[in-house]
């Protein structure tokens, strides 16, 4: 995982064009979080932080009060995880149609091993199989699919 840019307050405030206390109000507010602290103490804040100065500042604009602009920002967050889930879901759901093509291919070769050979070699992939099918099936009960 690429380690993504970090700012402190001010390079923050200079990007999102806004003032440093600003961005100290807006976190006391609980509006913005610092994504992490510095080995000085200073806080780091990311990308993900200009975004949501983009829409506080677009909020703003539309009249919305601080409180209302909160109350917004959580349900976007909600929103914003909810893609990330379905996102990871449709990778998995490809990664799990790339192993179904694979396995077709291999079984031709598999069927033509002796019994010892294809013995031996399911008993390396079994464990690691059945943890794989045993969190699909989790998930899929969690999901009520099931």
């Amino acid at each position: 995982m690429a380690n993504k840019p970090l700012y402190r307050i001010g390079e923050l405030a200079k990007i999102a064009d806004i003032s440093p206390r600003t961005i100290d109000f807006y976190t006391s507010m609980g509006l913005i979080e610092p994504e992490r602290r510095s080995a000085k103490n200073y806080r780091l804040y990311s990308d993900d932080t200009l975004l949501r100065l983009k829409r506080i500042d677009q909020l703003k604009k539309d009249k919305y009060t601080l409180d209302e602009i909160r109350a917004s920002l959580k349900d976007w967050r909600k929103i914003s995880a909810e893609e990330e889930v379905s996102s990871k879901l449709t990778d998995l759901q490809l990664q799990l149609e790339r192993l179904q093509r694979e396995v077709q291919e291999l079984e031709p070769v598999i069927n033509q091993l002796k019994p010892k050979q294809a013995q031996k070699l399911f008993k390396r992939i079994v464990p690691q199989s059945a943890a794989c099918v045993e969190a699909l099936m989790l998930l899929m009960n969690k999901s009520g699919l099931m």
